[in-house]
């Protein structure tokens, strides 16, 4: 047990854990200049995951949030105006570097 265990109880730690999160969707949501292929090279997820892991979550407690609503909710917008707004096609070495990372 670590000391933070001893110090927090469960319902404050899922209240934490809610707090990042909501803290993380705020930063992702103002660094629009920072792309999603960025995301995935640097560190192995982004907003898309993000999105998978809210609905799933969801769907674990019973609740219908299907896959294009979790995305709004982390985008702060519905996915394809954040496409049309924000997104750059991602250039060959970005795509490279994604390959050699994830391949299929």
């Amino acid at each position: 047990m670590s000391d933070l265990d001893s110090k927090v109880d469960a319902n404050t730690q899922t209240e934490l854990e809610a707090a990042a999160f909501r803290t993380m969707v705020a930063h992702f949501q103002s660094r629009t200049d920072v792309q999603n292929i960025d995301l995935m090279n640097m560190a192995g997820f982004c907003r898309n995951c993000m999105a998978k892991w809210y609905a799933k979550a969801a769907a674990e407690k019973g609740l219908d949030v299907d896959y294009e609503t979790a995305r709004q909710r982390v985008y702060g917008m519905p996915y394809s105006q954040w496409k049309d707004q924000h997104q750059l096609k991602a250039t060959p070495e970005q795509m490279a570097e994604y390959k050699e990372k994830f391949p299929e």
